[in-house]
């Protein structure tokens, strides 16, 4: 699957594991698992694979958040994001890395 950034800071933290955006800093044990759980994403075929694997707790979103899916980075932390089909190319595009205490805020 091809993967898109929706905001800086996460392609920073994938392509470069740091960003500038002091807001949006993270520990360097879960920008590594972040950058993992993104190329676990780019090796998919579909999401349907990702719900193979169990570490991911791959899972469709309710609520307010309908038709996002998430992943978890660890027990702390998730990969929100969202899948769309362009010309037969899955495309998804990476919104958020989420706090899991913080995501029914």
């Amino acid at each position: 699957m091809d993967i898109v950034f929706e905001k800086a800071y996460l392609s920073d933290l994938y392509y470069k594991g740091k960003t500038t955006d002091k807001k949006h800093r993270f520990q360097p044990e879960v920008i590594k698992r972040y950058q993992l759980r993104i190329e676990a994403l780019e090796n998919a075929d579909s999401i349907e694979d990702l719900y193979q694997i169990n570490a991911l707790h791959c899972q469709v979103l309710k609520g307010n958040k309908k038709g996002i899916f998430s992943i978890r980075v660890n027990n702390q932390y998730r990969i929100e994001f969202t899948v769309s089909t362009v010309e037969s190319e899955t495309i998804v595009t990476v919104c958020n890395i989420l706090e899991l205490s913080n995501h029914y805020k």
